[in-house]
């Protein structure tokens, strides 16, 4: 069926002018993507051929998804770039090496999948400077995983690309394949449409109850109707012949397909044969098809399969549409479909292809065959190398159900178990170490069973019930003498830190207890095995005696040599619970700083963008507290981007605090009130006791303490790992301010013991600030000078808690009646507030100087206030020095989008070059450069003293 033929395209007028408007929009430059989604035989097909037929002045590259090849990773995404693989070299390091190692043009660690979806992004777009591009898949949903979600991927960054993106994806088999990117449903054709397709396909007028029968049957699907008319008459189908057929139920698409099986009953025993091989090797290589042949001893003849309307021949043979491959692999017996796959693995050359080789002698086997299941290993670990988790885990998969010595398949099940959970599949994880268990394991391998099944656990409901177990598993790796001890003893104690509480059975405490007193053995790493005994010294002994522990750990932490991307990712996977540490007993913005600065340039490096949201997020959270909230802003929406793009679930903890601190209640409300519900569905209690902390910033810059005390004081309670010391802290205000005396003692003395062995102007300063607002007279007043003082020892200011303190003190000095000083630290909270904007606590610092017959002059509106999130965020890098290139590969978007965000900016700002944006700006080249990655961030300069 080609895309030109009336017949094949009635009733979808509506359908191809929207596949015309595309067309033009792409040769315009414009990006855009459709996924046409329908039943088997309902014309997606047709229609993509009638997008290629149309696509003049177009560079088109093709995919199509084979079910007999999703196992093999990037065979899809090789096929469609094939076109453009010369240019590989010409791509940023990075994205060059990731896309080489996943094709198999180079060794190297397994690169991430979302590094190669940007490799694939910057090939297309360099492609369309020449010509635009426009990428068909076909049947996506038998694309191989990896090759399936780099597409998506890339169709989700396209934006400003002269690309454009067309998949045809069949129901129900693919319907969690592609969700969210713009659809075009298709249905059956309406009854007008259908009788005319009949009619044009049969070559004359239908009685019109013979038609509607016919149509009515097949329900308006196009290639049942052109397949069953096939052959027959008009005249014949008027006296009931085919018309009908007794007994034939269930979808169009299984009885088309039951069409195709009777035609291949009538071919050559050969024939059939040939269209055997052809269906399970999914290449369509001739020559392989011929030398499978061979192995068979039966001479290649494709002509009557080509007369009955089966395949087509161009550059190689064709199956006329994937129902008729189905139709010809299923309707072959077990032991046929096994010689022929046995055919072709003799076929495959073991060099060039030993992957595909593995698979076919996997599916040749009926039982177990050791040969086998080592190739179908060796095939897994290629996959691994090039990134391919779900593959690697089938391949395992089939490995294990070969594997004839018991031992070996158990370990080969574990592998396939830690396999599916790494692609994100824990139902199939669960399946393989069940199987795992069943088969002789040695004391590492049951560690290994009992840390799986934690993890698959903790990733569906990070509650209390998940350290326990890791507890149980790193206990059994300490027996086995296994490196991994220590790694799993951290990981039980990040999960506490979910879960929410310090004290209790399956609570920090217990976990830090237990690594303490392990003796686990090292782990090969410095930093690891130092922020263990750091942590669990911590929690166990307290931070007097933990703390100095812990700061042993920072210098390894920031300096330790990272040599291999697997070495980077563990890394990367301890930073969190370190970073907790450092931030909620240390109070040391400086060392969170220098960390989550480290974590985002380490995760950009390796283009790990599954850790790469959580560490911007911990990057915004320093912003938030020196009172960069634009910057913040930046990171956090740039972390929710790069977390819908790649399927994870935004983080709400710092969205929530930045809400807080600008006083947003009408945002923060809702955002509250749904992270509360997942985490009560979760089980993340660590997300609750947040809210209270972050309800406490809220209120108390509204001056709704009442509401503020009863918030942070559930804060409190959660005894969470986190956010309790800073939950004191409003606790305190709101209490003093509410009367509630005795209250805000409790708190103080908490927050006195949690601060005493921390040696940070933050810790500090908060604890005189809190005692000032408990005591009166010269006391006070000297204890808000120590607690301004404080704030300004550290390299790196806590800027938010610097102005809070002067519009305490301001506030003191109003009612002791000393309005000159209050006007002078009341000005510099105002100032420091509106300049963040920290909103509601700028709104209290006015009433504040109003009421000391102060006027206050109303913040005028920068330009730059009108700029996107991205937009600021890109203009701000490029202001910076910063390339187009360099910019995309930073934010992982392609160049050409980077430009048409710039070409926005201008015009928002009423600038007309790159030169004229520092200024426009209003930023300083040092803070360009800092926010671009380059150095860490720079001390926040503190108001003038008083």
């Amino acid at each position: 069926m080609t895309a030109g033929a009336l017949p094949d395209l009635v009733g979808r007028h509506r359908e191809c002018k929207e596949l015309d408007d595309l067309l033009v929009g792409l040769r315009k430059g414009e990006s855009r993507v459709r996924v046409i989604r329908g039943e088997a035989g309902i014309g997606k097909s047709v229609l993509l051929e009638y997008a290629v037929a149309r696509a003049s002045e177009v560079t088109v590259t093709r995919a199509r998804g084979i079910e007999a090849d999703m196992e093999l990773p990037y065979a899809s995404l090789h096929q469609l770039c094939a076109p453009f693989l010369a240019e590989v070299d010409a791509l940023p390091g990075p994205q060059r090496d990731a896309l080489r190692v996943a094709f198999g043009m180079a060794a190297g660690d397994p690169p991430d999948r979302f590094l190669v979806g940007l490799a694939v992004l910057t090939l297309l777009t360099r492609a369309s400077e020449t010509r635009p591009v426009l990428v068909v898949v076909d049947d996506a949903q038998w694309l191989d995983q990896v090759s399936l979600q780099t597409l998506e991927f890339v169709a989700r960054r396209l934006l400003a690309e002269a690309v454009s993106m067309t998949f045809a994806v069949r129901d129900p088999e693919g319907q969690a394949a592609l969700g969210g990117l713009p659809e075009m449903r298709l249905g059956g054709l309406d009854a007008a449409a259908a009788g005319e397709l009949l009619e044009a396909a049969v070559g004359g007028r239908l009685e019109r109850r013979v038609r509607d029968r016919f149509v009515a049957e097949m329900d308006g699907n196009p290639l049942a109707l052109l397949e069953f008319s096939r052959g027959r008459s008009a005249a014949e189908l008027a006296y009931g012949f085919g018309s009908s057929s007794p007994g034939v139920q269930g979808p169009v698409s299984s009885r088309v397909e039951r069409d195709f099986v009777g035609r291949l009953g009538s071919l050559p025993p050969s024939t059939r044969t040939l269209l055997l091989i052809a269906a399970a090797e999914p290449v369509g290589d001739a020559r392989l098809l011929v030398r499978a042949a061979a192995a068979m001893k039966i001479t290649p003849d494709a002509a009557p399969a080509k007369a009955a309307g089966l395949i087509e021949f161009g550059e190689s043979l064709r199956f006329r549409h994937p129902l008729v491959r189905s139709a010809v692999y299923h309707q072959a017996d077990a032991e046929e479909r096994r010689a022929v796959h046995r055919a072709l693995a003799e076929a495959t050359d073991p060099v060039l292809d030993p992957d595909r080789r593995a698979w076919h002698a996997a599916q040749a086997v009926d039982g177990p065959d050791e040969e086998v299941a080592a190739g179908l290993e060796q095939a897994a670990d290629r996959a691994r190398q090039r990134g391919g988790m779900a593959a690697e885990a089938v391949l395992l998969e089939r490995a294990a159900e070969v594997t004839p010595d018991p031992w070996l398949r158990g370990s080969r099940a574990l592998a396939a178990a830690e396999a599916h959970f790494s692609a994100a599949s824990p139902d199939r994880a669960t399946e393989q170490a069940t199987l795992a268990e069943l088969s002789p394991l040695g004391p590492l391998d049951r560690a290994r069973v009992a840390r799986l099944r934690a993890r698959i656990l903790f990733a569906r409901r990070r509650s209390d019930e998940a350290a326990p177990l890791l507890l149980d598993a790193a206990a059994q790796f300490t027996a086995a003498e296994s490196p991994l001890a220590r790694e799993t003893y951290l990981e039980a104690i990040g999960a506490t830190i979910f879960a929410g509480r310090v004290h209790g059975p399956a609570g920090a405490r217990a976990a830090a207890i237990a690594a303490r007193g392990s003796g686990a053995p090292p782990s090969g790493s410095k930093a690891a095995d130092q922020l263990l005994d750091g942590v669990a010294t911590l929690l166990a002994g307290g931070y007097a005696t933990g703390g100095p522990a812990l700061r042993c750990a920072l210098e390894p932490l920031l300096h330790e040599e990272l040599g291999t991307r697997e070495a980077t990712m563990r890394w990367l996977l301890l930073v969190p619970v370190a970073l907790e540490a450092f931030i909620h007993y240390a109070w040391d913005l400086t060392a969170w700083d220098a960390l989550a600065t480290r974590a985002v340039r380490l995760a950009r490096d390796i283009g790990a963008l599954g850790v790469l949201p959580p560490a911007l997020i911990y990057a915004g959270g320093v912003r938030i507290h020196t009172g960069d909230f634009a910057e913040a802003g930046r990171m956090i929406d740039e972390a929710d981007a790069i977390a819908a793009a790649t399927g994870h679930a935004p983080h709400k903890y710092a969205t929530l605090v930045l809400a807080a601190w600008r006083g947003d209640e009408d945002a923060a409300a809702g955002i509250i009130e749904e992270a509360k519900a997942r985490a009560t569905q979760r089980g993340e209690v660590s997300l609750l006791g947040a809210a209270g902390y972050i309800q406490g910033v809220l209120f108390n810059g509204l001056g709704r303490y009442d509401q503020a005390l009863v918030a942070a004081r559930s804060g409190i309670e959660h005894d969470g790992f986190n956010f309790t010391g800073l939950s004191l802290v409003e606790h305190v205000e709101a209490a003093t301010r509410c009367g509630e005396l005795g209250q805000a003692r409790d708190s103080l003395a908490r927050l006195v013991e949690l601060t005493r062995a921390a040696d940070t102007g933050w810790a500090r300063g908060v604890t005189a600030r809190s005692q000032a607002l408990l005591t009166e007279g010269d006391e006070a007043d000297g204890l808000y000078r120590i607690a301004i003082e404080q704030f300004r020892r550290d390299r790196v200011a806590v800027a938010v808690e610097m102005a809070r303190t002067h519009l305490l003190y301001g506030e003191w000095l109003r009612r002791a009646s000393r309005r000159s000083a209050a006007r002078e630290h009341l000005r510099t909270a105002h100032e420091m507030f509106d300049g963040m904007p920290a909103n509601a606590f700028a709104a209290r610092a006015r009433r504040e100087l109003l009421a000391c017959g102060e006027r206050v002059k109303v913040r005028e509106a920068k330009p730059s206030s009108a700029l996107t999130p991205q937009e600021s965020q890109i203009a701000t890098l490029a202001a910076g020095g910063m390339t187009n290139p360099k910019i995309g590969a930073e934010l992982f978007i392609s160049p050409h989008t980077v430009e048409w965000h710039l070409r926005k900016v201008y015009s928002k700002l009423g600038i007309s070059s790159r030169r004229a944006l520092r200024n426009a700006l209003a930023i300083a080249p040092d803070t360009a450069t800092a926010r671009s990655g380059g150095e860490p961030a720079r001390e926040t300069p503190g108001p003038p003293r008083s």
